[in-house]
């Protein structure tokens, strides 16, 4: 009786985690292309009026500067633009053949003959020479070919992770989506020029150097269009067959 008790506390606990598993639809973070955040500012003086002076320290206000990304935990805007299109094909062709006799020697003038013992598979052959011959021949054939062709459009807004002795600005970001029952992920990391950065603040992705773009999912969708692992195992390197 305990036996049993036991067994149904245990389905029922394997139940209930698939069923809170199932209800998590939170995207997850990826430490390495989280957000960066600027440094904190020092708070702004009290405002004296006995100064005598116009401006005042922590009051200043930008009102005709640049405000393309320049510093860190500023935000830029990326345009994915991506198209890439590969082709390879091969074709190879191996043949190769040996041919080697011997011919029955000659000694002192006579070419010997003689009886192979009873034991032999020739023994009832007479008159046996010492001549004899080898031929090989091995051919191989192989041919292959791959295409390749992929496109990402759209926009990210990602945030400056480090400004770079150089000037250059080194920016990451992910964007997370939750679409039905599974989530989608674009992230991207990567170097910016600020002279490539445009007056609305945005760069095309195909100017963005040592650039990471990953768009990936999770989720039923994503788990529907993946092979089983015994697939995967015969479709692999380690697959003898």
């Amino acid at each position: 009786m305990n036996l049993t008790r036991r067994v149904c506390d245990l389905a029922l606990l394997g139940i209930t985690v698939v069923m809170l598993s199932a209800c998590d639809t939170v995207p997850r973070r990826d430490p390495e292309f989280a957000a960066a955040y600027p440094a904190a500012h020092a708070e702004p003086q009290v405002f004296q009026a006995t100064s005598g002076a116009i401006y005042q320290v922590g009051y200043d206000a930008l009102l005709f500067g640049d405000m393309r990304a320049r510093r860190v935990g500023d935000i830029l805007t990326i345009t994915l633009l991506e198209s890439n299109t590969a082709a390879k094909s091969s074709d190879t062709t191996i043949a190769r053949g040996s041919d080697s006799t011997i011919q029955n020697p000659t000694v002192f003038g006579s070419t010997p003959q003689f009886d192979l013992p009873s034991f032999l598979p020739l023994a009832n052959t007479n008159n046996a020479t010492l001549e004899s011959s080898l031929s090989a021949s091995h051919d191989f054939s192989g041919e292959g070919s791959s295409n390749m062709s992929n496109t990402l459009t759209g926009n990210i807004t990602v945030t400056v992770a480090d400004v770079l002795p150089n000037g250059n600005l080194f920016v990451r970001g992910e964007k997370r989506l939750t679409i039905n029952q599974g989530n989608e992920y674009i992230k991207i990391s990567g170097i910016v020029r600020p002279i490539d950065i445009a007056d609305n603040n945005s760069v095309s992705s195909t100017k963005v150097a040592d650039a990471t773009i990953v768009y990936s999912g999770d989720g039923a969708a994503a788990d529907a269009n993946r092979a089983g692992w015994l697939t995967r195992f015969f479709v692999s390197v380690a697959s003898p067959f």
